[in-house]
């Protein structure tokens, strides 16, 4: 494994002289992509939908956004806005695609990126692929926001994206399993990643009220930071709306559905907040890649 790590910095490196001559061009170039992977500890808490949501959110800003459906298991976000992709990251890895031609336009002003069993072959791509789907993946360096919807639970490959973003959204519900299964991911997150840097944020779904959205933030910073010396921002709340699981029906994310909603107000907030602030430090979308692809996914 530790051959493979330096074969993959010496590629970077390489990849980095000769793509950006101008010595750091490669970080200043992609410092300006805002990377956030959004997972949770258990399923059923509206993970999918947030991130959905957010990407919309941002779009509506006029951001250029990017969503890469993670979920190797059960990839929905397509679902959630009744799409139906033809290829997904495994058509790029095989090179029998290029990243231009498995990226659909949503409709909604964002931009989807099937993941299905993609990322499974990451592991056993040969050094021709590996070369190629760098290349691939650095055609998706000029969006202004990459959101990385990931299964739940805690799998290598969640570990992986979450190691390679610079922000990781943590969503969880007022439910006791709900908050242990938060709690649980945060602890293993701070001893399986190595990335320093790394921005742990929650979001509490559906609450009934700003009370119940605080008090169970509180607890789960005050325990993170008490037992794992680990800082997690809240980033807020998101009300109970009876019009959200209505627009999952109807495959039409509530940010469109029903704009003025309560769910869509919070989350509006949640992106406002996330904006003002600062990137964190990095390599940039450099960075991105090579945690990325530096990690064991077998």
């Amino acid at each position: 494994m530790e051959d493979q790590a330096e074969a993959l910095r010496a590629l970077m490196k390489e990849k980095t002289k000769s793509e950006f001559p101008q010595g750091e061009a490669l970080g200043r170039q992609n410092s300006k992509t805002r990377i956030i992977t959004v997972t949770s500890g258990k399923g059923g808490v509206g993970k999918t939908n947030v991130a959905t949501n957010m990407a919309i959110a941002y779009g509506q800003m006029g951001k250029k956004v990017i969503v890469i459906d993670a979920d190797l298991g059960l990839a929905n976000v397509n679902v959630m806005m009744n799409l139906i992709p033809q290829y997904n990251l495994y058509h790029v890895i095989r090179k029998q695609k290029k990243m231009s031609e498995i990226i659909l336009d949503t409709g909604y002003g964002i931009k989807l990126v099937a993941g299905a069993s993609g990322f499974s072959k990451i592991a056993n791509m040969t050094e021709d692929e590996r070369n190629s789907f760098i290349n691939e993946l650095y055609t998706l360096s000029d969006a202004d926001i990459i959101i990385i919807d990931t299964s739940a639970g805690v799998s290598r490959n969640v570990l992986g994206f979450v190691a390679a973003a610079d922000e990781v959204v943590i969503v969880t519900t007022p439910e006791p399993t709900s908050i242990t299964d938060a709690y649980g991911i945060i602890k293993i997150i701070a001893t399986e990643v190595d990335n320093l840097n790394i921005n742990l944020k929650m979001i509490v779904n559906r609450v009934a009220s700003a009370t119940e959205g605080k008090r169970v933030a509180d607890r789960m910073t005050q325990i993170a930071a008490q037992f794992l010396n680990l800082k997690v921002e809240y980033l807020g709340f998101i009300y109970d709306d009876q019009l959200v699981p209505q627009s999952v029906l109807r495959q039409k994310p509530f940010m469109i559905a029903d704009p003025k909603g309560k769910a869509s107000v919070c989350l509006r907030h949640i992106v406002s907040r996330i904006e003002k602030t600062e990137l964190p430090e990095s390599e940039g979308f450099g960075g991105f890649v090579k945690r990325l692809l530096g990690r064991n996914w077998e």
